[in-house]
């Protein structure tokens, strides 16, 4: 009865994402209900002490992180830069080359720190006109967007400054950057593989065409001078080379452990550094980044950036609320006897990263989010993982990687936000567009096995 209870928790909190109900009000309702069929005089402690103080330290520890890169991603909008990085891909790849084309513009936005979310917005307008202007069925559009944008970049390639490579830091005292080999392998099959099978669907739609777009408000026509695609591409560069800096320069800083001693306080504030660089790096990277556009663009900036700084917040919140919803129920359904008797089945996998792959991209799936199912299991299990690493001598930073790549798998079911946005975006439905997306999915989580059996059978970190 204990699982089932579990069991219905998720199954519940999938139907409402799926419906598009939203993640904020739900998550909490799902947990609550499982722990009022588990044991009803533990509802109101169970929301307090596990809900609402795993959210506090989602919260507490990562919205700097979405708050920076919304911010980031509106003013590179703003500023053209977005627009120019396109026209100089597409100069650089030529106007028949679509689909590499999109791929290769998603990619470099999310590896130089813009949100995944944001990047759907950006890049869609030049999607639409460069599959228009090749004759590309439109609706292979949010699969390219997804292949550019929700994997590789996301979490394999070492050093993507993305949340879902964030968090393992915390949890394995890593850095961004962690097992550089294994990661750019594991991304080079996801970017070959996912080509191969956008051009064998390209080729399988024959003579479709385009098709016809949706009715929609004409945009605003920027009439501004386009921005040098050098110039457009330095603060994504700055981003990149900061983030690698900084991850070391912290930790010889500060040390292992820094001491505050707040004015009038008896009692100094340990901060575990291990714990704190790889977000210090990250937020930083994201703050120069911000002053590099600010710098080549700040006249083309000021004009619209109340508004937009809005809007980026609006966005951050949203999406970092949504997540933390996720991690607070991630924590009570953690804490119920059911369960147990899932994370007992996923701990006697006799392999610790086969096990940690499919604990992960498994709870990534359940709840839709990459990052929310990342810090369920790793809040749930990672003690475990540690341990079975050190008996079998596989390094902290081979943990990391599986990890974040294994929650970018299965997270992109049905009801993932990301998945939702882009489709809508698009203008495009789960029957015309989905199945390219489940594709990528699918290929992505083939990644992770192929990233293990790499380090299995080299040593290869």
């Amino acid at each position: 009865m204990s699982l089932l209870i579990v069991l219905a928790a998720l199954g519940f909190l999938m139907w409402v994402a799926y419906r598009g109900a939203s993640v904020i009000l739900f998550a909490p309702v799902a947990a609550l209900l499982a722990v009022l069929l588990s044991a009803p005089i533990e509802v109101a402690p169970a929301f307090s002490a596990l809900f609402l103080e795993r959210m506090g330290e989602f919260l507490k520890s990562y919205f700097p992180v979405f708050l920076l890169g919304a911010v980031f991603g509106k003013v590179i909008e703003l500023s053209g830069f977005a627009k120019s990085i396109v026209a100089a891909v597409i100069k650089l790849l030529g106007p028949t080359r679509a689909m590499p084309a999109v791929v290769l513009v998603c990619a470099l936005l999310t590896y130089g720190g813009v949100s995944l979310f944001v990047v759907v917005f950006a890049v869609y307008p030049f999607a639409v006109e460069l599959f228009r202007r090749t004759d590309i069925p439109r609706r292979l559009i949010p699969g390219t967007i997804a292949l550019g944008a929700f994997t590789f970049t996301m979490d394999s390639l070492p050093g993507t400054p993305q949340i879902q490579n964030v968090i393992p830091t915390t949890f394995f005292g890593t850095t961004t950057w962690a097992a550089p080999v294994l990661g750019t392998v594991g991304g080079a099959f996801i970017l070959i593989t996912g080509l191969l099978y956008l051009a064998r669907q390209r080729r399988l739609a024959g003579s479709e065409g385009f098709g016809t777009l949706p009715e929609s408000p004409e945009a605003a026509v920027d009439e501004a001078p386009p921005v040098h695609g050098a110039i457009a591409l330095l603060p994504l560069l700055v981003v990149g080379v900061a983030n690698r800096l900084l991850s070391g320069w912290i930790k010889d800083l500060y040390g292992e452990k820094y001491e505050l001693l707040p004015a009038g306080a008896t009692t100094p504030l340990v901060v575990n550094i291990s714990k704190q660089a790889a977000i210090w790096a990250v937020e930083a990277a994201l703050v120069l980044g911000i002053l590099t556009v600010l710098l080549f663009a700040f006249a083309r900036v000021r004009k619209t950036f109340t508004a937009g700084s809005k809007a980026a917040v609006s966005g951050a919140l949203l999406a970092s609320m949504n997540t933390a919803s996720e991690y607070g129920f991630g924590a009570v359904i953690a804490a119920l006897p059911g369960f147990l008797i899932i994370s007992d089945a996923l701990k006697r996998i006799p392999s610790p990263l086969i096990g940690e792959a499919v604990s992960v991209t498994t709870l990534a799936g359940i709840t839709g989010s990459a990052s929310g199912g990342l810090g369920l299991a790793l809040g749930a299990m990672a003690t475990t993982f540690i341990e079975q690493a050190k008996v079998s001598g596989i390094p902290m930073e081979v943990l990391h990687r599986v990890a974040a790549m294994a929650s970018g798998g299965m997270d992109t079911l049905p009801h993932n936000g990301a998945v939702i946005t882009l489709l809508a975006v698009t203008g495009l439905t789960h029957r015309e567009s989905y199945r390219d997306i489940f594709a990528i999915t699918l290929i992505k989580t083939a990644a992770v096995f192929v990233v293990i059996a790499l380090y299995s059978a080299t040593g290869l970190v």
